[in-house]
C-alpha cells in the first residue's frame, strides 16, 4: 500500500485506497474537466469533496497542495518517475493523465498540438472571460450601476463563442473526429451559460454547431458520471 503521508492534504481527506489517484475536486466547469477525463480514460481514482468554502480550499492541508487555493487538485501514488506525484491547474492534470493513459491527446504529432491547442484556448480565455461574464451578468456585478463591464464580458463571450460555432462546422469534435482533453476542457464551461442564465443574453440557440456539439458531449456516459463526481456534499 502507498504511503502518501508526505501529502498533508491527507490528514484532511484520507485516503480510503491510496494506491489509486487521489481527487480533490467540486463539481464547477473546472472541477468536472478530471473527473470527466479520469471516467473517459478509465483510470482508478477515488474523488474526495473540497467545497470552495475558505475552510477547506484556505485550509493548510489543501494549500499544501494546491497554494493557489483553487480546485481541481491530485495525487497520483504511481507518478512518472516511480514516486508519488502532486498536481494542480486543470490543464495541466488534463495532459498529464493523457499522457499517461496514452488517450485523448491525439493519435500523431500534429493532432497532440492542435489538442493542446484548443486546450490553452479554453484555458486561457474561454473560461476566465466567462467566468467574468457570469460576475458581471449573474452574481455581484450584475448590481453595479456602470454597465460597461458587463458588457464587456458579454461581448467577449460572444466572440468566444462565435470562434468555436465556426471551428466545429463540419466536425464532432474540436479537433476533428477524434474526442480529446480539449473537448473536456471546452464543453463543461459552454454548460455554464446554463447557470449563468446567460443563454438567450448571448444568442445560444443561433450557434448551432455548439448546441449540436454539447448535445454530443452530454450523451457520453463518462461526462454524466463526471459531472456529480464528487459530490457536492
Amino acid at each position: 500500500m502507498t504511503d502518501l503521508s508526505a501529502f498533508p492534504i491527507t490528514k484532511k481527506w484520507p485516503a480510503a485506497n491510496p494506491d489509486v489517484i487521489q481527487l480533490y475536486s467540486f463539481p464547477t466547469p473546472n472541477g468536472v474537466k478530471v473527473s470527466i477525463a479520469l471516467e473517459e480514460m478509465g483510470l482508478p481514482y477515488e474523488a474526495h469533496t473540497v467545497t470552495l468554502s475558505d475552510a477547506d480550499v484556505k485550509s493548510a492541508e489543501f494549500l499544501s497542495l494546491n497554494p493557489n487555493n483553487k480546485i481541481p487538485a491530485i495525487i497520483d501514488p504511481d507518478g512518472p518517475d516511480g514516486a508519488p506525484i502532486g498536481l494542480f491547474e486543470s490543464g495541466a492534470i488534463l495532459i498529464y493523465l493523457a499522457e499517461k493513459s496514452g488517450t485523448l491527446l491525439g493519435n500523431t504529432a500534429s493532432e497532440r498540438a492542435q489538442t493542446i491547442q484548443w486546450l490553452m484556448f479554453q484555458m486561457g480565455g474561454l473560461g476566465p472571460m466567462f467566468g467574468q461574464m457570469g460576475f458581471f451578468y449573474k452574481f455581484a456585478g450584475s448590481e453595479w450601476e456602470d454597465k460597461r463591464p458587463q458588457q464587456r464580458y458579454l461581448d467577449e463571450a460572444r466572440r468566444l463563442m462565435g470562434v468555436l460555432n465556426l471551428e466545429l462546422a463540419g466536425k464532432d469534435w474540436i479537433t476533428g473526429a477524434n474526442y480529446s482533453i480539449a473537448d473536456i476542457a471546452i464543453a463543461p464551461w459552454l454548460r455554464a451559460l446554463d447557470f449563468y442564465g446567460a443563454k438567450e443574453e448571448l444568442g445560444w440557440s443561433d450557434h448551432t454547431n455548439l448546441v449540436d456539439y454539447l448535445a454530443r458531449f452530454m450523451d457520453r456516459p463518462a461526462v454524466q458520471k463526471g459531472l456529480v463526481t464528487p459530490p457536492r456534499s
